[in-house]
């Protein structure tokens, strides 16, 4: 059975998108683990996993997704958990319309 695109992003974007506003928050904020997961909602254990690349493996090239995580770590110190899940949903948003995901179903890959 085919995953939809959520199914796809759920298990292997978010983690991605967590691991990559984590190392943002802890290099370019200076925050420790345990802040950084305070902001992103989830355990320690969690952000240590990702700074260890135990979780969320896959590594980000595209230049203009990283720029944008940078954006969206700025936007959750200034604003707190508030703005956590819509950050979360754009950068998704971003990772699927740049095919660094895909499921393979016509929401992805419209050219297909």
């Amino acid at each position: 059975m085919q995953q939809t695109p959520c199914e796809v992003m759920m298990w292997n974007g978010l983690p991605v998108i967590r691991k990559e506003i984590a190392k943002c928050l802890i290099q370019d904020y200076k925050l420790s683990q345990k802040a950084a997961a305070e902001k992103l909602g989830v355990t320690p254990a969690a952000v240590c996993q990702y700074i260890s690349k135990r979780r969320g493996k896959i590594k980000i090239v595209d230049q203009t997704i990283l720029v944008e995580i940078k954006i969206s770590a700025e936007r959750i110190i200034k604003n707190e958990r508030t703005i956590l899940v819509t950050e979360t949903c754009r950068i998704c948003k971003l990772l699927r319309t740049r095919k660094v995901f895909s499921c393979g179903c016509e929401t992805c890959d419209p050219d297909e």
